[in-house]
């Protein structure tokens, strides 16, 4: 009988009270049975505390930072406190299905070279969901498009069963983003596996490239299930806190400059250049508090620039395999399908 894997489930909070309970709750329901929690508060002042302490008993550690260190080094973090083999990225508005973890821990101790799984999560009802019912996807991975978005497969469809085939895809979406320890440790530069310059948004894309240049594949489970009450999404932009949208801006650009090949950027030149245009007139007509992305992008080239090299001196993948991805509609590769589940 092989023995149960130890995974860490790793839970970053600022001000996520209004979901925080029915998340715990989801993962204190996990069939799998070594599951380490950890919790990094970021200086919450709406009662996440609070909420945080009445699970004391079933986390083997609580955070509470008295200031906003952003997502990425929060969970550095928590991984690098952690021994397990397996790490659960998880958001603090998402509920999982009870067999979440061991549906996927099954997916990757079967996969080698899968360094990284995900799965199908839908909308919670009141956030984008269907008012008449039906499910809606708020994600089966994420994707490229050739003018360099990063997108959720899916995002705001039905489901009807079209993402129900395991697949490889891009990457896994940080809302619940399924890890190999062996994987995070191959793309760390230095203490981050998270690129901490990013401080939030788009970290799990920059991870994800990162992998696959360094040869892991990314699993999609769709058997793993999951609600996430999600808040950004590109057509809500003019109405997100102005911080979310400085850092989103600033990181879309310092994720090409770790990442991005010469050969990929001169064949997509025209659909890159058109849509950082759109971008930046949209910064400046409408979005000015954006701007400060610039002076932060300028102080996080040199790390960004370090990061590269030792990517470049290690990179396993060649070009063309990572050119396919990018797509102006979702790619994925047929996998294997399990005998069970």
């Amino acid at each position: 009988m092989t023995a149960a894997a130890r995974v860490l489930a790793a839970i970053v909070t600022c001000n996520s009270a209004r979901y925080l309970r029915a998340c715990l709750d989801g993962v204190r329901a996990q069939t799998h049975p070594e599951l380490e929690v950890r919790l990094w508060d970021n200086a919450s002042t709406d009662g996440t505390r609070a909420i945080a302490a009445e699970y004391a008993g079933m986390l083997a550690a609580l955070h509470l930072s008295e200031r906003n260190i952003g997502f990425s080094a929060a969970h550095n973090r928590l991984i690098a406190a952690s021994a397990a083999d397996y790490v659960l990225v998880l958001n603090p508005d998402v509920v999982l299905d009870p067999r979440f973890v061991e549906i996927l821990l099954a997916a990757l101790r079967a996969d080698p070279g899968a360094g990284a799984a995900t799965g199908k999560l839908w909308r919670m009802s009141g956030e984008g969901a269907d008012p008449a019912g039906a499910r809606v996807i708020d994600t089966a991975g994420i994707y490229f498009t050739r003018n360099q978005r990063h997108l959720d497969r899916g995002s705001g469809e039905r489901d009807s069963g079209q993402y129900d085939t395991r697949e490889y895809v891009f990457g896994a979406s940080g809302a619940a983003a399924f890890y190999r320890r062996a994987m995070l440790e191959d793309v760390r530069f230095g203490a981050e596996y998270f690129d901490e310059s990013f401080f939030a948004y788009r970290e799990d894309a920059d991870l994800a490239w990162r992998a696959q240049w360094l040869g892991w594949s990314c699993l999609y489970v769709p058997q793993a299930t999951g609600w996430h009450a999600r808040r950004v999404l590109p057509e809500r932009r003019a109405s997100l806190p102005a911080e979310i949208n400085m850092h989103s801006f600033k990181n879309r650009f310092l994720m090409r400059v770790k990442n991005m090949d010469a050969g990929t950027y001169a064949r997509n030149f025209l659909p890159i250049t058109a849509r950082d245009l759109l971008a930046l007139g949209y910064v400046l007509l409408r979005e000015r508090s954006s701007l400060r992305a610039f002076p932060l992008l300028c102080r996080a080239l040199p790390h960004a620039r370090r990061a590269r090299a030792d990517l470049w001196k290690r990179r396993r993948a060649a070009p063309r395999d990572l050119r396919r991805w990018f797509a102006d509609r979702p790619v994925a590769r047929p996998a294997p399908e399990p005998t069970h589940l």
